[in-house]
C-alpha cells in the first residue's frame, strides 16, 4: 500500500455465502478505505445487498473473514459493530417524532436523556433537518423522511455507514438532489459510506470507487472514470453505460495497435491496446457511442482525422432516440444484432430539426485509441 493511501478500515477476504447450492457470495476479497464512497454495483441477485448485510452483521459467512478497523467480526453480532445501516424503506416510526426517532438507538443503550436530545439536534442539523425536531413522520416529504433515517444512522457515530439503494424510492429529481448531500454529507462526516446500488448512474455520480458485482463475484473494482473507460470484462463494459461491442480475430499487431477483423466492419479495426493479446486471438473490442463521429455519406473527413488511424463504416439511420442534451443514433452497419451500432451526438444548436434522419446514409468514424480490448 502506497504511503499516501488511507488505511483499509474494511478488509474482506475470501468472503463466500451459500443459500444451499446457491452461492450469493463467491470468494470475495476487497480492501475499503477510511474516508471512502464506495459502491457495491450490480444486477438484481448479484449477491451485492448480501455482502453488505454480512458487514453489518444480519447475514453469516459461510467462509471468509471481515475485519472492521482492525477487529475481526466473526462472532460479533451487529448492535455491537461499528457499523449502522440506512434501509431502502426508511423504517422510520410513524408513532415517533423525528427528534425522538433519531434519538431512539442512543435512548435504548441508556444515553442520558440530555445527550441524546443534544446529540440528535446536531445529527438533525447535520442532514439539513434543524428545526423539524417536533414534526412526525407524515408531514414529511420522502426525501426528508429518508434524511430522519440518515440522521438516526449517524448519530450513533458509526465508522462506517451502509446504505442499502437508499434512494430507489425517490422520484428522479429528488434522486439526483440527494445524491449531492449525500457525497457532501460524506464529506462533512468524514466516515466511511458503503452504497448498494443497482443504478450505474448513481454509483457513478457518488462513489470513489466501485466494485461491480456479477453472480456473486466482484468483476472490477476501479474509480468510476477507470471502470467506464477501460472495463476490464464485456460484462463490465456492458453493465456500466451505453457501448458498442465488436467482436474479431486479432490478425496483426505493431507499435501498440492492433487490427482486428470483425465480421460486421467492411475493413479491418485498428485499436491502440496495452492488453497482452496475440495474433489469431479471439476478442472483443468496446467502443462508446460518444466516442463514434456520424456524417452524412460521401462528406469530406475532418481535416484533422488521421486516415491511417482512423476507423471508417458506412452504414444507414435505422432509429434516433432525442434525450434532450443528446441525439442517440441507431446505424445499421450489418445484419445482426451486433451490426446496430449507437453513436451519441450532443444537440449544441437549439433548432428542432435534426442533421440527421431516419433512412439516412451516413459515415461513422472513430481514432484508434476510442476502443478497448475486453479480456473476456
Amino acid at each position: 500500500m502506497s504511503e499516501n493511501q488511507p488505511k483499509p478500515i474494511i478488509r474482506i477476504d475470501g468472503l463466500s455465502k451459500h443459500f444451499g447450492a446457491l452461492a450469493a457470495v463467491d470468494d470475495v476479497s476487497l480492501d475499503i478505505r477510511a474516508g471512502e464512497f464506495f459502491a457495491l454495483l450490480g444486477p438484481s441477485g448479484c449477491g451485492k445487498s448480501t455482502l453488505l448485510r454480512m458487514l453489518a452483521g444480519l447475514e453469516s459467512p459461510s467462509a471468509g473473514s471481515i475485519l472492521i478497523d482492525g477487529e475481526d467480526m466473526s462472532g460479533v453480532p451487529a448492535n455491537r459493530r461499528p457499523v449502522n445501516m440506512v434501509f431502502q424503506s426508511y423504517a422510520v416510526f410513524p408513532h415517533m417524532s423525528v427528534l425522538d426517532n433519531v434519538g431512539y438507538g442512543l435512548k435504548v443503550t441508556g444515553v442520558p436523556a440530555r445527550e441524546v436530545r443534544a446529540r440528535a439536534a446536531e445529527a438533525l442539523e447535520l442532514v439539513k433537518l434543524d428545526g423539524f425536531g417536533a414534526r412526525m413522520p407524515d408531514q414529511l416529504s420522502g426525501g426528508q423522511r429518508q434524511r430522519v433515517a440518515l440522521a438516526r444512522a449517524l448519530v450513533k457515530r458509526p465508522k462506517v455507514l451502509l446504505l442499502d439503494e437508499p434512494l430507489s424510492a425517490l422520484d428522479a429529481k429528488l434522486r439526483e438532489a440527494m445524491r449531492l448531500e449525500l457525497v457532501n454529507l460524506q464529506e462533512t462526516v468524514g466516515i466511511t459510506f458503503i452504497i448498494v446500488t443497482h443504478d450505474q448512474e448513481e454509483a457513478l455520480a457518488m462513489a470513489d470507487r466501485i466494485a461491480v458485482m456479477d453472480q456473486g463475484v466482484v468483476r472490477q473494482v476501479a474509480p468510476p472514470a477507470e471502470l467506464y473507460e477501460f472495463p476490464a470484462s464485456r460484462f463490465v463494459a456492458d453493465f456500466i453505460g451505453s457501448v458498442n461491442i465488436l467482436e474479431g480475430r486479432v490478425s496483426d499487431s505493431r507499435d501498440g495497435v492492433i487490427t482486428v477483423e470483425a465480421q460486421v466492419l467492411p475493413r479491418p479495426l485498428l485499436v491502440e491496446q496495452d492488453k497482452r493479446v496475440s495474433i489469431g486471438d479471439d476478442t472483443w473490442v468496446a467502443v462508446r457511442p460518444e466516442k463514434i463521429d456520424i456524417m452524412k455519406a460521401g462528406a469530406a473527413m475532418p481535416a484533422d482525422a488521421d486516415a491511417g488511424a482512423v476507423n471508417t463504416v458506412p452504414g444507414v439511420i435505422e432509429g434516433i432516440t432525442y434525450l434532450g442534451d443528446l441525439s442517440i443514433y441507431h446505424v445499421r452497419i450489418a445484419d445482426g444484432d451486433e451490426g446496430l451500432v449507437k453513436v451519441a451526438e450532443p444537440n449544441f444548436d437549439r433548432a428542432t430539426n435534426r442533421p440527421f434522419t431516419w433512412g439516412d446514409a451516413v459515415t461513422l468514424s472513430w481514432p484508434a485509441d476510442a476502443g478497448v480490448v475486453l479480456d473476456s
